[in-house]
């Protein structure tokens, strides 16, 4: 099992005080949180995107290139580049001089993102959501393979003769694709042959494992090696304690407060994955993807999810309400007490290896926290 850091940037009003982090001290602290991450040997750490609510993720390549340059080992990418609202060209651009700064470190995520709002923001229709995503990510594979490139679409002018610069590092960097509702993200995937990562985040794990199991099946349908299916998975956010009644003690007030933060945006009932399925934290704990307990039960947990889905990579998001130092002191527990329980019962994963032929190539150390 390889393991990452998710942060979206998130930076509403503190659920319970209503205290609100400056943006600069918000943003420097995902800085410091990546430095602690390569650290501890957590092997990935990811910035989310988004363009609408209280969020500060609108430019992730600018976070990203801070974290490469404070950084050395620790492989870098997106969660998600939100690649239907976003101009391939301009994208290639950018984060190919993430790769060059971080020499090669780079691998990203891409969707159609989780905010209906970002549609309406960029002048797009988000009934076309997966059409773009598609005609973009189709065009953004050739601009980091090819030079001299010659295109034509339906929902961006004509390319004659473009090369971008700057190159990717060491060849075209691996795209995963998010998935969360849609059959469409998976089957993208499936036809070229590349991982996915599932939200995992506000839905019961059936919901994510018909989309698991449908893209396995349609990537060994088109012929690609079935070892190399990689899935990667989300979860509903990491709190530890002592014990796993502490830390439910601790969390609800946090939790339960977001979720009543979540109720004012009023999403359509009908809208799937836009409001979490599990409305208190004894739910949200016993069946939902929330890491909440005790180090032992959220590795018995991650392994139970793992049963299910079959990834070989777990991301987590570390709650920015909490005091800065219970964030850092609960990614060191993480690192140092969760995670070698839970490579201790699952096999070596081939992913990221020397094996991997597809991998970042600039990230070359394996992480000295627990085996493989």
């Amino acid at each position: 099992m390889r393991f990452q850091i998710l942060d979206i940037i998130f930076n509403p009003p503190h659920p319970v005080t209503g205290d609100v982090v400056a943006p600069a001290e918000r943003l420097n602290r995902v800085v410091e949180m990546a430095v602690l991450a390569e650290q501890l040997g957590i092997d990935s750490y990811s910035v989310g995107e988004r363009h609408a609510g209280d969020v500060l993720s609108s430019s992730p390549t600018v976070v990203l290139g801070a974290i490469a340059q404070a950084t050395e080992r620790i492989l870098l990418s997106t969660g998600v580049t939100v690649l239907s609202v976003l101009d391939p060209v301009r994208v290639a651009e950018d984060l190919c001089t993430v790769d060059q700064l971080s020499r090669g470190r780079l691998e990203i995520v891409i969707g159609k993102g989780n905010e209906v709002l970002q549609y309406p923001l960029f002048g797009l229709d988000i009934g076309k959501q997966y059409d773009y995503l598609t005609e973009n990510y189709e065009l953004l594979r050739r601009l980091l393979r090819e030079e001299h490139v010659d295109w034509s679409g339906e929902y961006r002018a004509a390319l004659a003769d473009v090369t971008t610069l700057p190159r990717p590092f060491d060849g075209p960097f691996r795209i995963w694709h998010g998935s969360a509702t849609s059959a469409r993200a998976v089957d993208l995937a499936a036809k070229w042959g590349d991982p996915i990562v599932t939200a995992n985040a506000l839905q019961p794990r059936e919901n994510y494992k018909v989309l698991i199991d449908r893209y396995r099946e349609h990537y060994a349908a088109h012929g690609h090696d079935p070892a190399k299916a990689y899935v990667g998975s989300g979860s509903g956010g990491l709190f530890l304690a002592d014990t796993t009644e502490k830390a439910i003690e601790e969390y609800r007030p946090i939790y339960e407060g977001a979720v009543r933060q979540a109720d004012k945006r009023k999403h359509d009932p009908g809208a799937v994955g836009k409001t979490t399925s599990f409305r208190t934290i004894e739910e949200a704990v016993e069946r939902g993807p929330a890491l909440v307990g005790s180090p032992d039960r959220v590795a018995e947990k991650i392994l139970d999810y793992h049963e299910c889905f079959g990834h070989v990579l777990q991301s987590v998001s570390v709650n920015h309400v909490l005091d800065f130092e219970r964030q850092k002191d609960t990614l060191r527990r993480f690192a140092e007490e969760v995670v070698p329980l839970v490579r201790a019962e699952l096999p070596p994963t081939t992913l990221w290896s020397e094996s991997d032929t597809e991998r970042a190539r600039g990230f070359t150390a394996d992480s000295p926290v627990g085996s493989r």
